[in-house]
């Protein structure tokens, strides 16, 4: 892209501001923000709102109307040309009168993937793209990551003490981080489709995973339990009929106690591996044909090493709390985490968080074990 003027990089920037406001709203569908110019003046803005609903270049052409022929419209990823649940947006960009289109970022949909920049430029439209894609990049990461790989994306989130330590001796000491880092947390909680924990970890605090207040999804609730121990008198397994419980079981899971949790209302999924982080790979492609885009998981260390032992954990947030706890049995020590690009660092309540995205790897062999 060698035509960005600072106005174009301040209208893209704009677009994606507005893009962000749909967190939770539209998956499994992108979150996309569109901005129509003319004359250097911003005429109409728009983003994609809610799943089924007018995409972002539809509601920035409207509420640019008549403005917008001639204009210049900037959106952060690249317009569809197919009929999906609404028309394409190509058909809409052409009929508005749109002279110049500038788009952050290709869309890795097969039915669109370059589709919608030919579309436009067969119309006689200039098209210009890359102004600000690292960014437009990582706001549709989820989207991409269920597009190319076919799972969602995969967020790690763990509250630890000073010394590394992820729980204290006394179980009734619960909560290492502060209340406004939990407010933090049930914010993204209300923002994912699923929210997973291991066995130990739902045996230990017997935790409800449900985002308080509730945000604008239901997230499915995953208990990673190969044997299926999930007690039925548990928070998880009495509220499983209002909202979803899905048991991730492995192949020694014993019918009985199968049948038992169907029968109280949960959802039995069974993997046929014996090996934890088969299973965990297992899941993340059940979930990815569930079209599930974000799953937020919980803990406890034993699962965290599985996760990142599977090569598919795509961020992390690390809530550190000014704590010592100390002594051997006073917890279990955080597994080393590959290493991240930091993205954020804040201090909610007095603790630090951290989050970043996990770095992929670096091509080569495989380490020995």
């Amino acid at each position: 892209m060698d035509r960005a003027s600072a106005f174009d990089v301040s209208a893209m920037r704009r677009a994606i501001e507005l893009a962000g406001r749909a967190a939770g709203c539209v998956e499994p569908n992108p979150m996309v923000g569109a901005v129509v110019a003319n004359a250097g003046t911003i005429v109409g803005e728009g983003w994609h709102e809610r799943f089924g609903g007018p995409h972002a270049e539809v509601a920035a052409l409207a509420a640019a109307g008549a403005a917008a022929r001639g204009g210049t419209l900037y959106v952060t990823l690249e317009p569809c040309c197919h009929h999906g649940k609404t028309p394409p947006c190509t058909e809409a960009i052409v009929a508005a009168g749109i002279a110049r289109v500038v788009v952050a970022a290709d869309d890795p949909f097969p039915q669109v993937a370059g589709g919608g920049l030919a579309a436009l430029r067969r119309a006689g439209i200039v098209v210009d793209v890359g102004t600000l894609a690292a960014e437009a990049r990582r706001l549709t990461a989820p989207y991409r990551t269920l597009v190319e790989q076919g799972r969602p994306w995969v967020i790690g989130k763990w509250a630890m003490s000073l010394d590394g330590r992820l729980a204290a001796a006394d179980p009734a000491d619960r909560w290492i981080s502060s209340a406004a880092s939990r407010a933090v947390v049930h914010a993204i909680r209300g923002r994912v489709d699923a929210i997973a924990v291991g066995i130990g970890t739902a045996l230990a605090d017997d935790p409800q995973l449900t985002p308080r207040p509730p945000g604008p999804r239901r997230p499915l609730r995953i208990v990673l339990d190969s044997r299926c121990r999930l007690p039925l008198d548990s928070n998880l397994v009495r509220t499983s009929r209002e909202l979803p419980v899905l048991v991730a079981a492995g192949p020694a899971a014993p019918p009985d106690r199968i049948a038992a949790l169907e029968a109280a209302g949960c959802e039995v999924w069974r993997s046929a591996a014996d090996d934890e982080v088969a299973r965990l790979r297992d899941l993340l492609a059940e979930l990815g044909r569930r079209r599930l885009t974000n799953l937020l998981v919980e803990g406890g260390a034993g699962v965290f090493r599985s996760l990142f032992a599977s090569g598919m954990t795509d961020e992390v947030m690390a809530f550190v709390a000014p704590r010592l706890i100390g002594g051997p049995e006073a917890g279990v020590s955080m597994p080393a985490v590959p290493e991240i690009d930091i993205e954020e660092v804040a201090h909610p309540g007095g603790d630090l968080l951290v989050r970043g995205r996990v770095r992929p790897p670096a091509a080569g062999p495989s380490p020995a074990p």
